[in-house]
């Protein structure tokens, strides 16, 4: 359920029915507009709870939540989450694109990329240091030197820096490098993983599982919420259907959704939701257009001797023509590249 305070309500009147309700058992999580201040609170449903509640004067009324995800929610948080990050925001007006190739090869692959795509306009950095593959024969990546040549990135060019985290104990790890950290698809229900990153204070961008509905989504993003961490981003990755002809089925419909259902910041991987780098352009164009806060895109300097997902990677100079293209979708919808 959640609480909705009276107009003008101080924040004493906020700790006294904060105070009555973990006293009686119940997490708190408070969110604080221009005019009133709502409390979620967390645990059983109790009528008598309520009531105790909408008897005290400093309380205007008591909702009910009959979605699962509480703190993901409009009813909880009506207004839009917006990231700041240094300079970059995300949810705001401005998009946010974040490029790279899908995984660290080499110190000079990196650097060369990463020159191209913030001259073409990007803030964010793409590029993992960790890779599940299908195949234990695959490149698995370069792990910790990785990320060290991640940190090079950062310094040489001033990008953020996004990568993924494999499991719970490497959370501190990938944290002591990454600006966002990402938990991949095929990690969106790894609850241990998610209850280890509610407990550090900085943003996680949270992919879409390969057959997750979009209430699976947003509970996953609850176990990150939950813990106290409230800088979550979805990315919508595609999902597994019986089309053959692209690696994932693209679900644009789930960006509007989403903005209707949560107030977290949203963004599209049109790389890995289609599988091939002549999709792209168009599914980007798509993205903005449908609603989405940013994009994330692969990029590789020679597609073709890439690693891992050569199929799906931009040239450098690909991405810089898409972007220029992509100005005026976003004018399109009142957004800015």
């Amino acid at each position: 359920m959640i609480v909705v305070m009276n107009p003008g309500a101080g924040k004493e009147d906020v700790e006294k029915v904060t105070t009555k309700l973990q006293g009686m058992g119940y997490g708190v999580h408070l969110s604080t507009g221009e005019n009133r201040t709502i409390i979620g609170v967390i645990g059983q449903r109790r009528e008598e709870a309520a009531q105790a509640m909408e008897a005290m004067p400093e309380v205007e009324r008591v909702v009910f939540i009959s979605r699962p995800f509480k703190l993901a929610g409009r009813d909880f948080h009506p207004d839009d989450t917006v990231i700041e990050i240094g300079d970059v925001v995300i949810g705001g007006p401005n998009l946010v694109l974040m490029a790279g190739p899908c995984a660290v090869e080499s110190e000079e692959q990196l650097l060369e990329v990463a020159k191209t795509i913030k001259d073409a306009g990007a803030q964010i950095f793409r590029g993992g240091a960790y890779k599940p593959r299908t195949s234990p024969y695959s490149f698995q990546g370069l792990e910790k030197t990785g990320l060290e040549y991640l940190q090079k990135v950062r310094e040489q060019t001033g990008l953020l820096i996004v990568t993924e985290v494999m499991d719970q104990f490497t959370v501190d790890e990938v944290a002591g490098c990454a600006d966002i950290i990402q938990v991949g698809a095929r990690n969106m229900q790894n609850y241990y993983l998610l209850r280890e990153l509610g407990r550090i204070r900085k943003p996680v961008l949270l992919k879409r599982g390969l057959s997750a509905t979009i209430e699976e989504w947003l509970m996953a993003a609850e176990y990150i919420l939950s813990g106290g961490n409230y800088e979550v981003i979805l990315c919508e990755r595609g999902i597994r259907t019986f089309e053959p002809y692209t690696r994932n089925t693209l679900d644009l419909s789930a960006v509007p959704l989403v903005k209707q259902l949560s107030h977290l910041p949203i963004i599209v991987d049109p790389s890995h939701g289609t599988g091939l780098a002549g999709l792209v352009p168009a599914m980007s164009r798509a993205a903005l257009a449908a609603g989405a806060d940013g994009l994330m895109i692969e990029v590789h300097s020679n597609p073709q001797e890439a690693l891992s997902d050569g199929p799906q990677s931009l040239r450098p100079d690909q991405f810089a023509a898409l972007l220029k293209e992509l100005k005026g979708v976003a004018l399109s919808v009142g957004r800015i590249i």
